[in-house]
């Protein structure tokens, strides 16, 4: 990062290698054709192995914690009594609402996705989605300053 930073000849090179990828990424996508999204079954897992690995995820993931940690207690008040039950109780509520957004997100997403693995029309929409953000990621690559943060 800093010989980026320093050498504006490094930055320079890297930004036009990076929009170039982008740019190659988004011709693929423009062109791809509609094609079956079907996943192997070598990849299929059983919902409880999911769960196993979403939970294990975000034990693992730092940035709960410190969210945790910093976030919700904030909201914890020793006028109140005790600070842990308080934050226990943040924390449930916390995933109480978090399970019923993931699981309305994840249900969505299943139907969804199973509407447009049937649809090569939609499939191709997509597609030029893909390639429209690409292109577009492509462009605020190659106005970026050096400076910009």
């Amino acid at each position: 990062a800093a010989i980026f930073q320093t050498s504006v000849v490094a930055f320079t090179v890297l930004k036009v290698v990076g929009a170039m990828y982008l740019l190659f990424l988004a011709w693929q996508a423009f062109r791809a054709p509609a094609s079956p999204l079907e996943a192997p079954s070598s990849n299929l897992r059983s919902s409880g192995a999911l769960y196993r690995r979403g939970i294990i995820m975000n034990i693992t993931n730092p940035k709960v914690s410190i969210f945790f940690l910093a976030f919700l207690s904030q909201f914890a008040s020793p006028e109140n009594g005790q600070l842990a039950p308080q934050i226990f109780l943040l924390g449930g509520v916390f995933m109480g609402v978090a399970l019923v957004i993931f699981s309305t997100v994840a249900a969505l997403a299943g139907e969804l996705g199973g509407w447009l693995s049937k649809s090569p029309r939609a499939q191709v929409h997509l597609n030029r989605l893909a390639g429209a953000v690409f292109a577009g990621l492509a462009l605020k690559l190659i106005t970026a300053s050096a400076n910009a943060e």
